[in-house]
């Protein structure tokens, strides 16, 4: 009832209804924190805007997030303004659901993969609900990630969120296009056209950046991690037809559905933005996917649930994707299969550590190792000066800035490791091993 009251208010809420804060995260937009609400004692989130942003601009981004209420977009409880712990001057901001499971990029952090695959089909056909309904109350989403997906405590269930770029389109007198005032968005998930100057978003826009979405769901991958080092490369090659990798998903075993999924993906990031399938059309695939693996969500989501609570120290190394058995009871069981045999474990160690690892083995280990060696490592900024040039100056002032080790590490991989491939892992790897031996030596390296 309290939060009820709270959605009905017109004017902004202010400090007296709010206790408990705590800064959960930040970004271009401004910062947001966690707070519960007084009254019901209920946790929302709260988003500040830099100071930068107008006032216009709040106004705009509460009206759509109102506007485009529904089960699958999170959910808007008023305005706020007052002065969050530790500022001194007012602010103004918006009180949104909390959403505590974070999104799908730290889903896809922590599981060092993708997830189990029924999960991976219905967070395509959530994001699809979300945004088809978007789409018919004429709001573009206009920043469509991973980051911008967030899951919800109990069964992850998906909802879209971070509406600071979207815009209300509308169809211009006399004709066709849509228009929109800003172009935005983050650049990996940007369609060719819109690095065009005289480029006016359009829906086309959101149908591109769910394709290259649905990417990093079904890999577990962050796209272009290699290749598109900067703005300026990914503007580049874009638009001359450069989509993210597939080799992976060609390797993959095969699962139902997913022809289905990659056919509609490829559609979905087409050169040409009339080729690209509404969201209505979108539905129909995804739903028919999402139908054939439904009876399996359950457990899938108990699963990663128990993985997601585990103390980093004590997480695994392999996908949660990879314990559910991707063959056939008459095959093999795949290389990456979970084996809970302790001497099993450590005879494949003494195999490891007596040869000669290539470039390929040692960034494979630096992936499969990101736990322990996030939990352990001690030595970052050492390491991290025997890279030299291949770390960007930013960048290591960034993590130089970090608290402690595990948290320096855990920005490392985030950057430097995630975006440098197999070059920088496997000199990270020989740094390591010169600095900390012992670590490299107990996790088989």
């Amino acid at each position: 009832m309290e939060m009820e009251l709270l959605r009905r208010k017109t004017e902004p809420v202010g400090d007296e209804s709010f206790e408990k804060w705590k800064l959960v995260g930040s970004g271009g937009f401004g910062r947001v924190y966690k707070a519960s609400h007084k009254e019901s004692g209920i946790d929302v989130a709260i988003k500040i805007l830099h100071d930068g942003v107008g006032k216009m601009s709040l106004c705009d981004e509460a009206y759509h997030m109102d506007k485009s209420s529904c089960k699958f977009v999170v959910e808007l409880y008023g305005t706020y303004q007052g002065c969050p712990p530790g500022v001194t001057s007012p602010q103004q901001g918006l009180v949104m659901e909390f959403m505590a499971r974070g999104s799908v990029q730290s889903l896809l952090e922590h599981l060092s993969g993708p997830p189990p695959w029924p999960l991976v089909c219905r967070l395509a056909h959530q994001v699809a609900l979300g945004m088809n309904y978007l789409h018919s109350q004429g709001i573009m989403h206009h920043d469509l990630k991973p980051s911008n997906v967030l899951l919800n405590d109990d069964d992850l269930n998906a909802k879209l969120a971070d509406f600071g770029l979207s815009r209300v389109s509308t169809s211009a007198l006399n004709s066709n296009r849509e228009k929109s005032v800003i172009i935005g968005g983050s650049c990996k998930y940007m369609p060719p056209e819109a690095f065009e100057l005289s480029y006016e978003p359009v829906r086309a826009f959101d149908r591109y950046s769910y394709g290259i979405l649905l990417w990093s769901i079904i890999t577990g991958g962050e796209p272009y991690p290699n290749s598109f080092a900067d703005y300026g490369h990914v503007k580049l090659m874009i638009p001359k037809g450069n989509r993210p990798c597939c080799k992976q998903i060609d390797l993959m075993r095969e699962r139902e559905g997913l022809k289905e999924l990659v056919d509609l993906m490829k559609r979905c990031w087409d050169g040409s933005p009339s080729k690209r399938p509404l969201f209505k059309g979108c539905l129909e695939v995804t739903e028919n996917v999402f139908s054939k693996h439904e009876n399996g969500i359950r457990d899938v989501v108990g699963q990663v649930l128990i993985q997601l609570d585990l103390p980093a120290s004590n997480r695994t190394t392999t996908s949660v994707a990879s314990s559910v058995p991707l063959h056939t009871p008459d095959e093999s069981m795949p290389n990456d299969t979970v084996d809970n045999d302790p001497l099993t474990k450590t005879q494949d160690c003494v195999r490891i550590s007596t040869r000669i690892m290539s470039s390929r083995d040692k960034a494979k280990f630096v992936d499969d190792n990101r736990a322990p060696l996030t939990q352990d490592a001690t030595m970052v900024m050492t390491i991290i000066d025997e890279l030299g040039d291949m770390v960007h100056p930013e960048t290591y002032s960034l993590i130089d800035a970090k608290a402690t080790s595990q948290i320096k590490m855990r920005a490392l991989y985030q950057t430097a490791l995630r975006s440098g491939g197999e070059v920088v892992k496997a000199a990270f790897y020989d740094a390591l091993k010169k600095h900390q031996r012992d670590l490299v030596l107990r996790l088989g390296g």
